[in-house]
């Protein structure tokens, strides 16, 4: 696989390799670049300084800690979808494990991802002699290559044409020079720089604003070019969900989160999304408890001994774990989480679920490490040895068994339900610590008194289960009453049912329609189809944004997989935040959505972090001038979903298409079996498509949308608030009439509804209701006002 990289490096510590990381990252994303940014080592503070930068995850590259093996697959993993990966190096180029010959060094990680390097020299203290520098640290190695120098830290012109003409007659090329005193270096402290989490993005907008205006960016771009294909594919996380795990079961693993615990690396998440679990993050400096419905609990790195009095003051959260802990919930508490469990920090009151106390030193430990399992806990097995590395300035006694032996020396401590311990581990490079903790979480899940499957929403719930003959219809999208007598035409005259289907036809009326290339569009038979070969396709870590179509859901369930659900919150009118959706191999959203009709920006979409992205655009041809598309020339690791049933009331033939990347649509095809779409469906596709029904389309969504306007205005008039939405139909709470759903009684009046728990994140008192006449509105809202003076005078 080929994705353009190099790597920044440096003589030593201190020359400005975070700051020209940084800074190239933010200025490469200002013009448009799409960044995957990388650090060498195990380090947790620079990650989070180039998330911010690139605006996606920084991950890390650590052949110690994952071995040399998975660092291209961990390169590939963390670059899907990005232009160029970004990979800043660690402490000297050629600097690693002590005694190792380097191993685990820049160089060494260099190698094995066959990248180009970026050398960035601090010249305060030299000019001429930077040349000498570069020619030794460009021989050293014979299998390492520079690629060019960034000068750091330049006086004057003088200064910088001295230092530039040493290195270029070396046969290196100068990519930029900053000056001194630029004042944009990160602010540090006891454990290096301030987290990225601490701080706003002003500084890292005034590195990207100075890297762009002293650097190459475009000699830079071509020097990431010459990287080679790399001879692996990404890595994927080697979990699935337990035996018998479905949709009903995806236990809440509750992470610490906020300015107190900056630190855990992303394929942690991702590890346990692929077991079958729900990472939610919470801060334990400000919420009061745990996340409802939390089965696990994983305590990572930070700085609790910066914020122990504010840890210390919210003690209703201090309790609840305590509590939780003391129950045998499963447990893992890495460094900063062993220091918060214990029973005081600096004298401050903490968790207390374990014994000991903790307490800042003027020592500081670090170092990679290889831990060896002395018992059988959690996570370890007796004699197992992992690798991890430590990282602190304090001191804990948290009482026996320990968690680990470093060196023989005790580490921690460790029960069948609890590890903490100072040992940060990356669990992509041991995913069996991951599979040991999901696995103890399922059985408590699958334990607790609180679950409740019943309370799982049906997936395969449709709107026509809520019809019945004498109901006026409300709870099916179908636009109009009947199909259309040309479109009866085409598909029963015109259509040659004697023959195999061809898709020819409709496949090139499909490319037409939207000016993109046959290559880029599959016919399939309706949206439930394409979402069954995209659940068989398209593998790894799933997350489905909900409130949305239950399909997508419904198929991966039945491929054996069970997405991660993110629920858009209906405070916040169900809009999509992207950074707030996690990152994941799929990624499916509906726009506009089912059954909010809420339209998301199409920047929004284009930010989610997914290996592919699948957009639902069932929809879209029901909105005026169908704003916010994905559907364009370009569809890199995007597939978009459209539907003919809707608009043109053909659900009974089953007609829709899928447009994106060729690559994707050649995995789809390859799943679908021999003439699965009809040839009255393929007809149907053809006549739907062509340029004389475009107006004809047009006028039907300005119809849509009055009626929308219309239903909504009546139920605003009797002091109900429909979702602001542009699909056509409205999603409304009907709270205020009580606790439970109108589905029943308004059926007893006549009218049939879509009930609001059939989707994922809405409950019984929410309805959907399709756009129909404005004599039909009168009628269900009439009908509404009964209900409400029934209850009335109930109460």
């Amino acid at each position: 696989m080929v994705i353009p990289r190099f790597v920044i490096a440096a003589p030593a510590s201190g020359h400005g390799k975070t700051t020209v990381a940084t800074g190239l990252m933010a200025a490469l994303r200002g013009r448009g670049v799409e960044v995957a940014p990388f650090k060498v080592g195990p380090d947790y503070i620079d990650p989070g300084y180039h998330t911010l930068a690139a605006g996606r995850p920084g991950r890390n590259l650590d052949p110690f800690l994952c071995s040399e093996e998975l660092m291209a697959p961990l390169l590939l993993h963390g670059s899907r979808g990005a232009d160029v990966a970004v990979v800043e190096g660690v402490m000297g180029l050629f600097d690693g494990r002590l005694g190792s010959d380097g191993f685990a060094s820049t160089a060494h990680v260099a190698r094995l991802i066959d990248a180009p390097i970026v050398l960035v020299v601090d010249a305060r203290h030299t000019s001429r002699s930077v040349g000498a520098l570069v020619l030794g640290m460009a021989t050293f190695d014979p299998d390492l290559r520079i690629g060019g120098v960034v000068l750091n830290q330049i006086g004057s012109p003088r200064h910088e044409a001295e230092a530039r003409a040493s290195v270029e007659r070396v046969g290196v090329s100068v990519l930029g020079s900053l000056p001194r005193n630029l004042e944009i270096e990160a602010p540090a402290r006891h454990l290096g720089l301030v987290p990225a989490a601490e701080r706003d993005d002003a500084g890292i907008v005034a590195m990207g604003e100075v890297v762009a205006s002293h650097v190459d960016l475009d000699a830079l771009l071509a020097l990431a070019g010459t990287a080679p294909a790399l001879a692996a594919e990404p890595w994927r996380p080697p979990l699935s969900p337990p035996a018998g795990a479905g949709a009903a079961r995806r236990p809440k693993v509750a992470i610490a989160g906020g300015r107190a615990f900056t630190f855990r690396y992303p394929e942690t998440d991702e590890l346990l999304i692929a077991a079958g679990c729900e990472p939610v993050v919470f801060d334990p400096l400000s919420d009061t408890a745990l996340p409802p419905g939390t089965a696990g609990l994983w305590l990572g790195g930070g700085f609790p001994e910066v914020h122990a009095r504010e840890l210390a003051a919210n003690t209703a959260l201090l309790s609840a774990i305590r509590d939780a802990v003391a129950d045998g919930m499963p447990t893992v508490a890495e460094c900063a989480g062993l220091l918060y469990l214990c029973r005081e920090l600096d004298g401050e009151p903490m968790v207390g679920a374990l014994e000991g106390t903790a307490a800042m030193t003027a020592r500081l430990t670090m170092g990679y490490r290889e831990a060896t399992a002395e018992t059988d806990s959690l996570l370890g097995r007796v004699g197992e040895t992992i690798t991890g590395h430590e990282f602190h300035r304090t001191a804990a006694d948290p009482g026996d068994p320990p968690a680990w032996l470093l060196a023989g020396r005790p580490d921690g401590v460790a029960t069948s339900s609890i590890h903490a311990s100072y040992l940060h581990t990356h669990w992509a490079g041991h995913p069996q610590l991951a599979e040991r903790f999901t696995d103890a979480v399922h059985r408590r899940w699958a334990g607790a008194a609180a679950t409740d499957p019943a309370s799982e929403p049906d997936l395969a719930h449709h709107g026509d289960k809520d019809l019945a003959p004498d109901l006026v219809d409300f709870a099916v999208n179908v636009r109009q009453p009947r199909t259309p007598g040309w479109l009866v035409e085409a598909v029963t005259r015109d259509a040659n049912w004697a023959a195999y289907p061809n898709p020819a036809l409709a496949r090139a009326a499909i490319a037409a329609h939207h000016g993109v290339d046959e290559d880029m569009v599959l016919p399939v038979a309706g949206a439930a189809e394409a979402f069954t070969l995209i659940a068989r396709a398209l593998e790894g870590v799933a997350v489905v944004v909900h409130p949305q179509f239950t399909e997508p859901e419904a198929a991966l369930v039945a491929a054996g997989r069970v997405p991660l659900r993110h629920i858009l919150s209906a405070t916040e009118g169900f809009l999509l935040d992207p950074g707030a959706v996690p990152a994941a191999d799929l990624v499916v959203v509906g726009n506009p959505t089912n059954p909010t009709g809420v339209l998301h920006r199409r920047r929004d979409l284009l930010a989610l972090r997914a290996g592919t992205l699948v957009v639902d655009e069932a929809f879209l041809d029901a909105v005026p001038g169908q704003p916010e598309s994905l559907i364009s020339g370009d569809m890199s690791n995007r597939i978009v979903l459209r539907s003919l049933t809707k608009t043109w009331a053909l659900a009974g033939i089953r007609a829709g298409y899928v447009v994106g990347d060729p690559r994707t649509i050649a995995l789809l095809s390859a799943q679908q079996p021999p003439w699965s779409v009809s040839t009255p469906a393929l007809a149907a596709t053809v006549a739907c498509l062509s340029p004389g029904r475009r107006d004809e389309a047009h006028r039907l969504a300005v119809a849509g949308e009055a009626a929308r306007a219309d239903l909504a205005g009546r139920l605003r008039d009797i002091g109900l608030a429909p979702v602001d939405g542009v699909a056509p139909f409205v999603l409304v709470d009907t709270a205020g009439f009580g606790p439970g759903s109108l589905r029943e009684a308004l059926a007893a009046r006549g009218y049939a509804v879509r009930r609001g728990e059939s989707f994922p994140g809405l409950g019984p008192t929410w309805l959907r209701l399709a756009a129909r006449t404005p004599d039909h509105h009168a009628g269900l809202v009439a009908a509404l006002v009964d209900l409400q003076e029934t209850l009335c005078r109930k109460n």
